[in-house]
C-alpha cells in the first residue's frame, strides 16, 4: 500500500463487508474490489503490522479498536458526501465515484461543515 487513500479504501471494504456478510477474510476483498490476491495480502498485511487489524487462524480479518474507529471515520465521510452529492443532483452511481475521492482529501474541518450543512452528527 502506497499512501493513505488505499489504506482507507482497504479498511472501508473490510467494513462494508463485515456489515453485509458478517465475516471478512481476503478472499472478501478480492472478490469484492477485482485485485489481485498478491496485491490484497501485502495490504491486509500492512494494515495488521500497522495495528488497525488481527488475522485470526482462520483467516477471518477483525477490526482493532484503532482500525474500528478509522474504517468507520472513511465510511462516514464517504455515506455523507455521498448524500451531499446526490442532493445537489448528481445521480447514486456518480455521487458514490466521487465521494471517493473526495473522503480521501476533504480536511475535517471542511467535513464538519458539510456534516452540519447536511444535518448529519
Amino acid at each position: 500500500m502506497k499512501n493513505k487513500e488505499s489504506e482507507e479504501m482497504y479498511l472501508e471494504t473490510i467494513l462494508i463487508l463485515k456489515n453485509r456478510k458478517g465475516s471478512v477474510r481476503s478472499v472478501d476483498i478480492v472478490e469484492e474490489r477485482g485485485y489481485a490476491k498478491s496485491s490484497v495480502s501485502r495490504a491486509v498485511n500492512l494494515l495488521r503490522k500497522k495495528g488497525f487489524i488481527d488475522i485470526r487462524d482462520d483467516g477471518e480479518i477483525l477490526f482493532t479498536p484503532a482500525g474500528d474507529k478509522r474504517a468507520n471515520e472513511v465510511y462516514e465521510r464517504h455515506r455523507v458526501l455521498t448524500e451531499l452529492l446526490v442532493r445537489l443532483g448528481a445521480d447514486r452511481a456518480l455521487a458514490e465515484e466521487n465521494a471517493c475521492r473526495i473522503e480521501h482529501v476533504i480536511s475535517p474541518e471542511m467535513f464538519e461543515i458539510v456534516k452540519k450543512f447536511t444535518g448529519e452528527n
